[in-house]
């Protein structure tokens, strides 16, 4: 996990706005971003590209920003990529304060393998939770050791850190462990071989 120095970024003022900009911006290796929330008027800043990428490796991940000598938690709520590049092209952060409470998806891990013969089907990646905007985890993992066939574990059954609240419906299936189909399929192959052969021989 990130460190508090690993998170804090030297933001600049942005007083330049438009397509033009943000692309002079990138050509600097660096992200435009705006910070809005807590009822302040939105601030536009830029981003050190690359420390900012890295530390986006993280989901929800938190920024300790100073800007013109002024420090100020935000939390990352949407990134906008080039579709095709791939490269950052916005950044949305949100004002947060320490020990104010968020909402936030994070994203789940399976770990482990089901009983043999069995398949994990992963119906969600992310739950729903409130928690502390400087304690959010980075992950949920989930074991699916040795789970038998019909078993299925909901957001409710999610293990959570002390103080996080799960916000997601607490029936929300997160994995169902099922036994592959493949025997119907191919019974349903050889009746198709079978109508074709009949076919075949009904033609002569």
């Amino acid at each position: 996990m990130a460190t508090q120095e690993d998170t804090h970024v030297v933001a600049e003022p942005r007083t330049e706005f438009g397509k033009g900009a943000a692309r002079r911006i990138r050509a600097a290796h660096k992200i435009p971003a705006v910070i809005y929330g807590h009822g302040t008027d939105p601030q536009h800043v830029t981003l050190p590209g690359h420390q900012v990428s890295l530390i986006l490796r993280k989901a929800n991940a938190v920024l300790e920003l100073s800007i013109e000598g002024k420090e100020q938690l935000a939390l990352v709520k949407d990134v906008q990529k080039d579709p095709v590049l791939q490269i950052i092209e916005h950044i949305d952060l949100i004002v947060v304060r320490r020990g104010e409470k968020v909402e936030v998806e994070v994203p789940i891990i399976l770990e482990g393998e089901s009983y043999s013969g069995t398949i994990a089907t992963q119906d969600t990646s992310t739950i729903a939770v409130e928690v502390e905007a400087t304690h959010i985890p980075e992950r949920f993992v989930v074991s699916i050791e040795g789970l038998e066939e019909g078993t299925l574990i909901h957001a409710k059954d999610v293990e959570l850190p002390s103080g996080a609240t799960l916000v997601s419906d607490p029936e929300l299936v997160v994995v169902g462990i099922t036994i592959p189909a493949a025997t119907e399929s191919e019974e349903n192959a050889e009746a198709a071989e079978g109508e074709a052969a009949s076919s075949d021989e009904s033609a002569e």
